[in-house]
């Protein structure tokens, strides 16, 4: 039995959807986040020194980081055909999209929630100057950056239904997550083959299952 560390509101949804794809069993332990800070509860600690979710037991084993929680699960069930086979086209692609979802992808939505948040969280006095800095960052490099990002999302999924191919795979799984925080944000206009590509995933009944084990899912 595994047991999946998940955060309500955060990425390690996605683990839980995996799950779910494989048809394996597991228990899930649910963490609020704290309501000021929005941050992970200091119980996490105990399991992971960075007390960051999601974190996967597997036994003695405690694996952290999506991606890595992801490969562990698809070495122990390769038969799942979650992973397109070593040497092909689709195989470069998946790994390509596995290590960009958490890596390019995710840069500028995590500035534009932080610079988002930053006047709410200042000091009355300094509000003002902090609200004209952020307006600046988020309008000359961030949202031009989840543009640049969101047209590439756009154009690859012209290429294929799924990122890796003509196939769902775990690849679709990770992206999944920049995808809905973009949309949540309101960054995907004139986008229609992404916002079928959420579409697609959100009707899968296995996402569906994994919202049920999972709770509550804002894409935080």
């Amino acid at each position: 039995m595994f047991i999946v560390h998940h955060l309500e509101d955060s990425r390690s949804q996605r683990v839980l959807w995996l799950l779910e794809e494989m048809g394996l069993e597991y228990e899930v332990r649910r963490y609020a986040r704290d309501p000021a800070t929005k941050l992970a509860p200091p119980e996490l600690r105990a399991i992971h020194p960075l007390g960051k979710s999601p974190i996967l037991q597997d036994g003695d084993a405690v694996i952290a980081e999506t991606g890595a929680i992801m490969e562990h699960l698809m070495d122990l069930r390769p038969q799942a055909g979650l992973r397109p086979p070593p040497g092909t086209e689709e195989r470069r692609r998946f790994t390509y999209w596995m290590h960009y979802a958490e890596g390019s992808a995710m840069t500028p939505l995590l500035l534009k929630l932080i610079f988002g948040e930053l006047p709410r969280r200042s000091p009355g006095l300094v509000r003002p100057v902090v609200k004209g800095i952020s307006k600046a960052v988020l309008g000359n490099f961030v949202d031009p950056q989840i543009k640049t990002h969101a047209d590439f999302w756009e154009a690859e999924l012209g290429r294929s239904d799924w990122f890796a191919g003509d196939h769902f795979t775990a690849a679709d799984v990770m992206m999944s997550f920049p995808l809905e925080a973009a949309a949540s944000r309101g960054d995907m206009g004139g986008r229609p083959r992404v916002r079928d590509f959420l579409k697609r995933i959100h009707a899968r009944p296995t996402y569906v299952r994994a919202l049920e084990r999972g709770g509550p899912y804002a894409y935080a």
